[in-house]
């Protein structure tokens, strides 16, 4: 099965879901008829260690080294034959199987029980009578969080589930200390990501192996691999790419990584690897310093070199083909619920095919943001129906018909097209997103949204303060934001919000303020998930590189490796960290719907002022009147069903008048309209016309269609029978 190159995810990123970047680069060299094979070594490497022989062989390992010191660990050791029992069996249903086996995981007394499970309080609560599945999925998690616990402990204190020694990529403006690191013994994980890694190298047999770091906790095995690459393959040639390098290595001269790797490929990924293959594969004795490469990094001459010296131009979204799968180990992946929160399960929760609607960002303005790179920066959108094409072509492909657009923020308009596509094409598709809560979506397109398979979207609140809003450029205020989770929520579309403290010049006030704002939020359930986070300063973003302007005293190093997270003074002198806990302990309360009669000073170990916030705000700004004028170019789709007819005769001023009663039914009601019989029959032709699988029609058609039979147009469409209609499918767009 040799292959021209080996795509790789070194460990670990997520457990239920691979992460896209090879599979994007898959379906790339598709189009270029390069022969590749992909792996995700963090799945392989999980299922390796979570058997039942793996942890048999951890438990003696742990054992013969006296490792095990902790009160946890040694009444996880205690009962390690009832860890070991049920382990396959365990890792078998989280993978989609068996699933009568719920019912023994929820009862009494089956799981054996150490730390994790002292987070268990409330699971009816959390997951209902009816949730049972999910219930026995939370506390399979639980006892795999007990075996990682005790994995951490007493084998390798770098373990994670979704990260590995994450510590030493961080930050890491020098690489000396992940250079110290990599100089010693293979650990317990290192061995067996090596071992596995090793067979499909010999299997594949490929001339370049390209590996994808997205996050500072790939880093350490992804070199780790790389290093056990050139030991024992010489010959093959390595590049790295993802979003680590793509953000934290733009400034690299340490050339000691090159002992490690090869080429250094940033940004959009396709043509810089197309040019280093097309080197690799057929001009291999040929000087570096002749090459022609795009945005890559070298060694020359024992220093590191940029190389972007060919003319030939990045491509198009639409070239760029649809990613594909294919090789991974998509019926292995493991769903898991780490907490009873139903955003939160979205990203450990089922496999998801992973799709990009717009390449950057269309506001690319929020100043906290790494808006100067080209991820960010350069906006493209993908035409709807390519989307839509890429869309069946996976579900052909991998038979899951879940997808998850994993843009920077999602257009609304790019969204509404591929609504009305996928709806043309009556698929049934569930997605979900992440957003600006922007004016753009109404009411009627949160409903087109969720008719589309649409069920959940994420945007960022962030510090819940117009002053601060604005100071981040957000283009979005405290009262707007409201308005829009309440259309989603309205819609049945479930919303998770992100929060930050600490941006700079954020006082103790606006903090405080800003939890109340969440409060309110939360109380009138038009939020249903959050997470607070502390503001970063990085070095790519407007406030890192005009520190001046921000009232910001940036802390810097010289850098000869990564440089992204930048240490600050802020001018308020301000610890906001402080607030870390009290922040995290009140939303926990609010999406679990309580806390919301306590006073925000309960949340807190210290004394804080009281909110400015009136109680009512957030209710105050969602009654406001909001009327908007009909545009003449808005978009009228009917979603609703064609109704059943019947006739009667009504006497008006002693003249006989037919009637037509037309009766429609929805999924869970029905309702009537009673209409004049010319008058029914143009509202039937009008309810073919506004299908959403036809041309659809515009305001401006509709009323001069209408005019051309009858009277003015305006009283009849803002009158009972329209209103009606506007409450069960009838949308605006």
């Amino acid at each position: 099965m040799q292959k021209d190159l080996l795509l790789f995810t070194p460990p670990f990123t997520q457990l239920n879901t691979p992460y896209p970047a090879t599979a994007y680069i898959k379906g790339f060299l598709n189009t270029k008829e390069i022969t590749s094979f992909q792996m995700d070594l963090g799945i392989e490497v999980i299922l390796e260690l979570f058997s039942k022989k793996g942890m048999t062989q951890l438990f003696d390992y742990a054992i013969d080294n006296g490792n095990i010191l902790s009160e946890n660990s040694q009444r996880i050791y205690a009962l390690k034959d009832h860890y070991l029992q049920p382990l396959d069996e365990i890792i078998s249903f989280l993978q989609g199987n068996n699933d009568t086996f719920a019912r023994q995981i929820c009862l009494d007394n089956f799981l054996p029980q150490a730390s994790r499970f002292d987070q268990v309080d409330d699971l009816d609560w959390a997951f209902g009578n009816m949730g049972l599945q999910d219930k026995a999925k939370h506390l399979a998690t639980l006892y795999l969080e007990d075996l990682s616990d005790f994995i951490k402990e007493c084998i390798d204190d770098n373990f994670g589930f979704s990260r590995y020694a994450e510590r030493l990529g961080m930050s890491a403006n020098s690489f000396d200390q992940l250079y110290k690191a990599l100089q010693q013994p293979l650990s317990y994980i290192d061995k067996i990501t090596v071992a596995i890694l090793d067979a499909q190298l010999k299997e594949t047999q490929p001339k370049l192996v390209v590996v994808s770091i997205p996050f500072p906790g790939n880093l350490y095995s992804g070199l780790r691999s790389c290093q056990h690459i050139k030991k024992h393959f010489p010959h093959i040639k390595i590049a790295m790419g993802g979003g680590f390098p793509n953000t934290e290595l733009r400034s690299l001269k340490d050339a000691r990584v090159f002992e490690f790797v090869d080429f250094i490929c940033l940004d959009d990924g396709e043509l810089p690897l197309e040019l280093v293959t097309d080197y690799v594969l057929n001009h291999p004795a040929k000087a570096s310093q002749e090459i022609e490469l795009k945005r890559t990094f070298i060694l020359e001459n024992d220093v590191v070199v940029y190389k972007n010296n060919t003319t030939q131009a990045d491509y198009k979204q639409l070239q760029v083909g649809t990613s594909d799968y294919s090789d991974l180990l998509l019926d292995k992946y493991i769903s898991v619920i780490e907490v009873a929160n139903p955003m939160h399960s979205l990203w450990s929760d089922g496999r998801w095919n992973k799709l990009t609607m717009a390449h950057g960002c269309y506001w690319g303005k929020c100043t906290f943001c790494d808006i100067s790179l080209d991820y960010i920066a350069l906006y493209e959108p993908v035409a709807a129906n390519v989307l839509v094409d890429r869309m069946e072509q996976l579900i052909e492909q991998t038979g899951e018909r879940g997808f998850h657009f994993v843009d920077e923020a999602a257009p609304p308009a790019l969204m509404r097209s591929v609504a009305l596509e996928i709806l043309k094409r009556k698929l049934t598709v569930t997605w979900w997103t992440n957003i600006r809560f922007e004016k753009n979506f109404t009411q009627d397109l949160c409903h087109l949204l969720k008719a589309s398979g649409c069920i959940a979207v994420s945007g960022g609140l962030e510090v819940a303060s117009d002053r601060l809003l604005k100071l981040i450029d957000k283009g979005v205020t405290v009262e707007q934001v409201a308005q829009v989770t309440k259309n989603f929520t309205a819609s049945g579309i479930m919303v998770h919000s992100y929060l930050m403290y600490g941006y700079p010049t954020q006082t103790i006030q606006e903090t405080v303020d800003s939890l109340e704002m969440t409060r309110q939020l939360f109380e009138l359930g038009i939020i249903q998930s959050g997470f607070w986070h502390q503001f970063a300063l990085t070095a790519h973003s407007p406030v890192g590189m005009n520190t001046q302007d921000y009232g910001v005293t940036p802390h810097l190093k010289e850098i000869t490796f990564a440089n992204n997270d930048v240490q600050f003074a802020d001018s308020t002198g301000i610890d906001h960290s402080k607030f870390s806990d009290g922040l995290k302990k009140s939303l926990f309360n609010y999406m679990h719907g309580i806390g919301f009669d306590l006073s925000l000073e309960e949340w807190f170990d210290f004394k804080i002022p009281s909110t400015s916030i009136a109680p009512f705000y957030i209710e105050d700004c969602l009654n406001k009147e909001n009327f908007k004028a009909m545009k003449s170019n808005s978009k009228i789709v009917w979603l609703g069903t064609f109704p059943l007819v019947g006739s009667f005769t009504k006497v008006k001023k002693g003249i006989e008048v037919t009637y037509l009663d037309l009766i429609f039914h929805d999924k869970s009601t029905s309702f009537n309209i009673e209409l004049p019989e010319d008058l029914a029959n143009w509202l039937l032709d009008q309810l073919e016309l506004w299908d959403p699988s036809l041309k659809i029609q515009t305001f401006s058609q509709v009323k001069a269609s209408y005019e051309n039979l009858f009277d003015a147009f305006e009283p009849f469409w803002y009158g009972e029978e329209i209103e009606t209609l506007r409450a069960n499918g009838l949308l605006i767009l």
